[in-house]
């Protein structure tokens, strides 16, 4: 599903499995998380299935009143790998490099990983200096898909959240994000939608990969 888009004020951008790569160092933490906490791991496709909100809002519902505790077992077991481990989604450079090439567009990054650990990503793959805002959880007042997480990715870029802004990204919460903040959703993923799958949500625009959408930006 391709459609002509107009030139945005603003790109945002989910991080991971949008622009890196990043299930398997998520499924390995989920794991011990749920080990330590006495539950049965989710498997490798539950996990892609499953994840998409913050920590803060999934794990009180997964871990009842050991959700702090979960939460410390979870990030400790992440940090262990996830900079060594850490993989460009193909195309992903390319793309960032050809949209901060247009004049005026504001780039940024809203996720549901804790901020403290998104932005040692961005800076590791050396793309800190194509981001106006890095955004993660618990940065903002309540995480992504409210809109307070996008507003403060946008706060002193001189763009407001609106049709301007497209918000990219792999998920139904990226879509349900974009729609809530009045954005244009647009989804990067190998599969393109099902008929009913987002709801109202649905994607304006989809691409098979970082690669594929970076080549609809020379147009722009």
């Amino acid at each position: 599903m391709h459609v002509t888009l107009e030139r945005p004020q603003a790109v945002l951008f989910d991080w991971d499995n949008t622009l890196v790569d990043t299930w398997p160092c998520i499924h390995r933490a989920l794991e011990a998380a749920f080990l330590a906490m006495g539950k049965r791991p989710w498997t490798f496709e539950e996990t892609k299935k499953r994840v998409r909100r913050s920590a803060r809002e999934t794990f009180p519902v997964l871990f009842g009143d050991r959700a702090d505790e979960a939460t410390e077992v979870f990030y400790r077991a992440f940090e262990e790998d996830h900079l060594e481990n850490l993989l460009e989604r193909p195309g992903a450079a390319t793309l960032l490099s050809r949209l901060s090439a247009l004049e005026g567009v504001v780039l940024g990054v809203v996720s549901n990983k804790r901020g403290s650990l998104l932005r040692r990503e961005v800076e590791h793959l050396k793309w800190g200096g194509f981001f106006h805002s890095v955004v993660g959880a618990n940065d903002a007042e309540k995480d992504k898909p409210d809109p307070a997480a996008v507003n403060l990715a946008l706060e002193n870029s001189g763009v407001a959240a609106g049709p301007g802004v497209w918000f990219v990204g792999d998920t139904d919460i990226d879509m349900i994000c974009a729609v809530n903040c009045g954005c244009v959703p647009i989804l990067i993923r190998e599969a393109g939608p099902e008929l009913e799958e987002f709801g109202t949500a649905r994607p304006q625009a989809h691409f098979r990969s970082c690669l594929a959408m970076s080549e609809a930006i020379p147009a722009l």
